[in-house]
């Protein structure tokens, strides 16, 4: 049996240049999906309160719900402390944006495992809709980190 050859007619200078398409491709697509970092910030955002329209009816930070719930029945937990959570988690939200727009696959994950950890509070809250969100976020975001690591592979490939 024989196999086809796919690139059959072209030269190693037109397989080249495909190549570094391909990888160029894969890098737009990353850097695309990196941006979900700041709407997932501006969206923390809306839901923590911080912004004059608080809409947590579809987006809810787990970690600043459970730190308001509880915090009160624990001690009673001030408010500017639960604003200093948004706060920080919105500046993590907006380095790591930047950081996995620079093509740093740790972002893509950091930014994975703390939405993972916040996916547990939300279930706990029974916040289903939050849960989503969050849901759709990881997904972009393992997205995100795959294309760059298909995208260095596509480089390192021989032609």
């Amino acid at each position: 049996m024989q196999t086809l050859n796919v690139g059959a007619g072209r030269t190693d200078q037109e397989h080249k240049v495909a190549q570094e398409q391909h990888a160029a491709d894969l890098l737009a697509e990353s850097r695309s999906d990196a941006n979900f970092f700041f709407w997932a910030a501006g969206l923390a955002a809306l839901g923590t309160g911080l912004l004059p329209l608080k809409l947590n009816i579809l987006v809810n930070v787990g970690a600043v719900d459970l730190l308001t719930l509880y915090g009160r029945q624990i001690g009673g937990i001030s408010p500017a402390l639960t604003y200093s959570v948004a706060v920080g988690l919105l500046i993590v939200l907006i380095g790591l944006g930047f950081a996995a727009r620079g093509g740093y696959r740790w972002a893509f994950l950091a930014g994975m495992l703390l939405y993972a950890a916040d996916m547990i509070a939300l279930i706990a809250l029974f916040s289903l809709w939050a849960f989503g969100i969050h849901a759709f976020f990881l997904l972009k975001w393992y997205q995100g980190q795959k294309a760059l690591v298909d995208a260095k592979e596509a480089r390192i490939a021989p032609a």
